[in-house]
């Protein structure tokens, strides 16, 4: 399955053909009845968000049409832990849903930070690319994972036709590999396709943490940090998680080190670091 299969709907299936990192070298309740019935538990949850969410107005820098996305509001969600790839885990609602701008008329879409980073020429390959053969988008108030996947989706054909940096298309393959994962923690499947659907998930995630790997190694040699908002020991522990995450035992030992030697690095940082080198070590001993 194409991690951009998602897109036939939309008028862009032709984008699932595309080699992601193929032009970068042009670019810079009761919990019983809840496990009963799923749309239950799903219908519980939604409600739960409303709570945490606003329409924001946009302006959509391809088309100049004004529409409203939901956001999350500021400091509203919880923290309740980080997961060893630095993803993010919040009580109650999945912040990550919410961090993709789509233009509902022409199809552009974004990450939240990269959406008004939109020079002239890239406007115009979104314009060629996707907006002549977008349908459209239905607006809503609040996303279930399966619409959230579907704007990560649709922000990655973006950055894919845009030419973005390589960072970027990263980045969103590593939040894609994120989301897929709230989707899985949270059974959020049809009752007839649970455990297909499980699979498949876990599959997708795979796969989108591979990609995402062999974009950041490419942009840790070739871009200049911040990348993505991060620094080159969050940057270099990252690879490390994702390497390790993809068996990619040598090259995650190797970014270990580079952290651990790191005088820069904090203490939380190192400590991530010792904690995934034990891991690292145990991979090692019994190989």
């Amino acid at each position: 399955m194409s991690i951009l299969s998602g897109l036939d709907a939309l008028g862009l299936g032709n984008l699932s053909s595309y080699d992601i990192y193929e032009k970068d070298a042009m670019a810079p309740g009761d919990d019983s009845e809840v496990k009963k019935d799923g749309t239950a538990r799903r219908r519980m949850e939604l409600l739960s968000e409303k709570d945490y969410v606003f329409p924001k107005t946009y302006v959509c820098p391809v088309c100049d049409h004004e529409f409203k996305n939901p956001t999350m509001r500021s400091n509203k969600a919880r923290l309740v832990g980080t997961d060893m790839d630095l993803r993010p885990r919040y009580s109650k609602v999945d912040p990550i849903k919410y961090d993709v701008i789509c233009c509902p008329v022409c199809g552009y879409a974004a990450l939240t930070r990269y959406f008004d980073q939109l020079t002239y020429p890239q406007a115009r390959l979104v314009r060629e690319s996707i907006s002549k053969n977008f349908s459209s988008l239905e607006e809503k108030d609040i996303l279930s994972y399966d619409d959230a996947l579907i704007r990560y989706q649709l922000a990655l054909g973006n950055a894919m036709v845009k030419r973005a940096r390589t960072s970027e298309k990263a980045y969103i393959c590593l939040k894609m590999a994120w989301l897929v994962r709230g989707k899985t923690e949270a059974f959020d499947f049809d009752a007839a396709d649970k455990n297909g659907g499980v699979y498949q998930a876990k599959e997708q995630e795979k796969e989108l943490i591979k990609n995402a790997l062999e974009g950041f190694l490419s942009a840790r040699q070739n871009e200049t940090p911040p990348i993505c908002g991060m620094d080159n020991v969050t940057i270099d522990y990252l690879v490390a998680a994702l390497a390790y995450e993809c068996g990619e035992i040598e090259i995650s030992a190797k970014y270990i080190g580079a952290v651990l030697q790191n005088k820069g690095a904090g203490k939380r940082m190192k400590d991530m670091a010792r904690e995934l080198k034990e891991k690292v070590v145990a991979e090692l001993r019994g190989s």
